[in-house]
């Protein structure tokens, strides 16, 4: 099977939103698909700020629809209506951690998503940046916060016309709005605010060693495994 990542780009709006994962999730029922999941900038995950939003008036990923098919080229199509820009990815996903005990199907997760779009830095080779992104900085994010999933979409091309340039897509799962807010939750500090500074500058040196931190965008998301194989 191949996975095909959908990334739809609007206006952010936690309203809309609500609606649009309705609209996703009802969608998956119609497409043929193996499996299916549904990520959505909604009212449940408004709450928590994005790590690295888009600038002001920027469209940017409010929703996104992860299919499993047979072959990419069979792939449904997705059209949400003028206010919703939809680029679609074929990726080589890696299922770096998992939640202990994996939601049901049709449910939302718990907790909340940060969904974040990455580019390669210019100046560096693809070998390098894969080891920079997959030998350094997923093992030592794991040790550094307290996740409880990561998901790692390569984007091996792009299959729709004016596709944004997107070389990775990151999906990490935290157990709590509060817990992406709170620095001194969001690593894995044991309440000791010494041990904050040193985990941050470890973060941010693994981070510019693989990501053009220009280009970089993630959104807060609600999670639903709207259909699973």
């Amino acid at each position: 099977m191949e996975k095909v990542v959908y990334l739809v780009r609007a206006l952010p709006d936690p309203a809309a939103g609500d609606l649009l994962r309705e609209e996703l999730v009802a969608l998956v029922g119609t497409l043929g698909v193996h499996a299916a999941t549904v990520l959505v900038h909604d009212t449940d995950a408004s709450a928590a700020p994005s790590p690295a939003p888009a600038p002001a008036g920027e469209r940017t990923h409010v929703a996104q629809l992860s299919v499993w098919v047979d072959c990419y080229q069979f792939r449904p199509d997705l059209d949400l209506g003028p206010d919703y820009d939809i680029a679609a990815h074929l990726v080589v996903e890696s299922l770096f951690e998992d939640y202990d005990a994996p939601p049901r199907a049709g449910e939302r997760s718990p907790g909340v998503l940060t969904v974040a779009t990455i580019n390669r830095p210019p100046d560096l080779g693809e070998t390098e940046w894969l080891h920079n992104w997959h030998e350094v900085q997923s093992p030592a994010s794991a040790r550094l916060q307290p996740r409880k999933r990561y998901v790692r979409n390569r984007v091996v091309q792009a299959l729709t016309p004016g596709a944004p340039e997107v070389d990775g897509i990151v999906e990490e799962a935290w157990a709590s709005v509060e817990v992406v807010a709170d620095p001194m939750l969001f690593f894995e500090t044991g309440g000791d605010p010494e041990r904050l500074g040193p985990m941050v500058e470890e973060m941010v040196a693994n981070v510019n060693a693989c990501l053009d931190l220009a280009r970089l965008r993630s959104t807060t998301m609600s999670e639903y495994l709207v259909k699973t194989s």
